[in-house]
């Protein structure tokens, strides 16, 4: 049985509405015992660079305005006061979110992050690389990525795995995302669905061997999809009806699927890309969470 029982949630400083405390509440609400840690960073470069006052009144410049972060934070739990769930605020001072972030994780031993997210424009993605996309490389625990859609229940969770390859660290993240989305669906009294992408043949491949049939090896790609998909769903006890096969880029076949099924919840795999080849294609994980309009809940593999 999962447990996420150490919630961090990272407070949006300029949002009108905090759509991420309110979901962070309604997954504790599903666990027996949990807490939630509000968590800001935040920097002001200003403070650092006046030469006016000396070192120390900097630090009490700077204290004053962590102080004055953490009251507003307060004002947040106000429509959870009746809340069971216990409360922890941490305001920081970090030119760098994300690090702060992952630190907090380390720190606090939380085993779920959850943030708001937004759609990022191309020009924003390749050039800054945005806090959401460092927490989905770099966050040792799983990450809740919310929009603004809600979780019914008895609504639908989708569970994406690559059934493409036999390498034992997918097939264990693959485990992973299903037995944690099953996990998930229990609680929320929701069905869980499949979701795999197969490739489309190759073109260059029908050009470069003539004796190529590409109707042919079409249909053998799809048939060991449908092989492995359908080992997952013996294995963990789902309906064929449950199952999605569909030819494609998983970064629009997954949209594209939650969609169809009105998914409420995504719930994926992601292995850390880092580099140059990071900045260049980014990670599917993080293409796909851009295209959704559900939430998102990506883990990292147990062996990262």
């Amino acid at each position: 049985m999962i447990k996420y029982q150490h919630i961090l949630v990272v407070i949006d400083p300029v949002a009108e509405t905090q759509p991420a405390l309110h979901r962070a509440v309604s997954v504790a609400a599903l666990q027996e015992k949990a807490d939630i840690t509000l968590f800001m960073a935040i920097y002001d470069f200003s403070y650092e660079m006046t030469s006016i006052l000396s070192s120390t009144e900097r630090d009490e410049m700077r204290e004053g305005v962590l102080q004055g972060r953490e009251e507003w934070l307060k004002t947040l739990l106000a429509p959870y006061k009746n809340s069971t769930v216990q409360f922890n605020l941490k305001v920081v001072w970090h030119s760098r979110p994300f690090e702060a972030i992952i630190q907090q994780v380390q720190d606090g031993q939380h085993d779920l992050v959850v943030k708001s997210t937004h759609k990022h424009t191309l020009i924003q993605s390749f050039i800054f690389t945005p806090t959401d996309w460092h927490l989905l490389r770099k966050c040792p625990c799983p990450v809740l990525l919310v929009k603004q859609q809600d979780w019914p229940m008895g609504g639908n969770v989708l569970a994406a795995v690559n059934c493409g390859s036999d390498d034992k660290e997918q097939e264990a993240l693959n485990n992973k995302v299903i037995t944690e989305s099953a996990e998930v669906a229990r609680l929320l009294t929701a069905n869980l669905h499949l979701v795999n992408a197969y490739p489309i043949t190759p073109v260059n491949m029908a050009l470069e061997l003539p004796d190529f049939d590409p109707h042919v090896y079409n249909a053998a790609v799809k048939r060991h999809h449908e092989r492995a998909l359908y080992e997952y769903a013996v294995r963990f006890d789902l309906e064929s009806s449950s199952l999605h096969l569909e030819e494609g880029l998983a970064e629009e076949v997954i949209p594209h699927c939650a969609d169809k099924i009105n998914a409420s919840l995504v719930i994926l795999g992601s292995v850390g890309r880092t580099g140059f080849s990071a900045a260049l294609l980014g990670n599917t994980a993080e293409q796909v969470v851009d295209k959704l309009t559900c939430d998102v809940l990506v883990l990292r593999p147990d062996t990262e």
